[in-house]
């Protein structure tokens, strides 16, 4: 028996990462090739046009799984019925702009965002934030959408996660997919700590393999946390194929469940593990099973570990800080 379609909202939808990950969607890619789709896609009145190029485009396309596409500028028919919200759009940092002034204008689309959220997706609506700064975007749509449970809210760092995979699949010239259990904690900014200390190949440690403690705990933990920054470089624009593939990854994780023996690293509401600030969106390595993600707990941390992870909780503490004063 056919299933019924699941609604999949994707705010931004007219810019790079919205026109990435629509089709990915509608392919089956996140949600599974047997799960039909209806899109939803929310963008600004200034890209109305284009996002009616894309619906066009998404017709044109035929995919078999997509039932309906509902591409508006009103944040209420955009939110109404979703089971799934993707938050792409925010108001990013242009040149001059100090922090305070991009958290201001977040905070009010969030805001915004989170009250239509509120009073018309479905029950149990899951959202991902992945519009920057990602973990304290997610918290300010926490904080207005109440009735929308704490655990249902995250923020995007499996991009984080796929690039540190990457860069021990070329060191070691091994298949990514080889690769298990590398963590992204904290922030997704340039204090994330990437932590190889638990990763391996096959059934051997990565540090092991990798035999340069110098590389590892310096110049990959930079070439992942700098890995956007490099990007725009090379393209003059910033990564929308790998963050929509990485959207695809979290969101499909969560609701189909991690293989049995491995982590996935998502940002989620603290509760204080690991000494961790808690009521902050902190990103931890985590398990999914039956729609639900838990924290994997136990895990040893060394004290070049725990400089890194107190850095980043401390990073988010300030952000919460500087958000909350955006509100006043």
């Amino acid at each position: 028996m056919a299933k019924e379609p699941v609604r999949v909202l994707v705010t931004g939808a007219a810019g790079q990462i919205g026109y990435a990950l629509v089709p990915m969607i509608a392919r089956g890619i996140m949600l599974g090739a047997d799960q039909p789709v209806i899109l939803h896609m929310l963008d600004i009145p200034f890209a109305a046009e284009a996002l009616n190029g894309v619906k066009m485009e998404l017709v044109d396309a035929a995919f078999p799984l997509l039932k309906g596409v509902v591409a508006t500028t009103d944040v209420v028919e955009a939110c109404t019925g979703v089971n799934v919200a993707v938050m792409v759009g925010g108001f990013p940092r242009k040149e001059g702009m100090e922090r305070k002034d991009v958290m201001s204008k977040n905070v009010s689309i969030y805001k915004s965002q989170a009250s239509a959220l509120e009073q018309h997706a479905a029950p149990n609506c899951k959202v991902l934030v992945v519009a920057n700064p990602a973990n304290t975007n997610a918290l300010i749509l926490k904080e207005f959408a109440p009735s929308i449970p704490a655990k249902n809210i995250t923020c995007l760092t499996r991009l984080d996660h796929n690039r540190a995979l990457g860069q021990i699949s070329e060191r070691l010239s091994v298949q990514v997919s080889d690769v298990k259990n590398v963590i992204i904690w904290g922030n997704h900014s340039s204090t994330q700590y990437p932590d190889v200390n638990h990763a391996t190949v096959g059934d051997k440690p990565v540090r092991e393999l990798v035999k340069d403690d110098e590389w590892l705990n310096g110049e990959f933990i930079t070439t992942v946390q700098q890995r956007g920054a490099a990007i725009i470089k090379a393209r003059k624009l910033s990564s929308a194929l790998s963050a929509a593939s990485a959207a695809c990854d979290h969101i499909r994780d969560w609701v189909l469940g991690t293989p049995e023996g491995l982590w996935v690293s998502m940002g989620v509401y603290s509760d204080g593990s690991y000494n961790v600030p808690a009521g902050v969106i902190y990103s931890f390595p985590v398990t999914c099973k039956n729609g639900e993600w838990t924290i994997v707990q136990g895990l040893a941390i060394d004290e070049f570990s725990r400089k890194k992870l107190d850095l980043t909780g401390a990073e988010l503490t300030e952000e919460k800080e500087l958000a909350y004063s955006c509100l006043s």
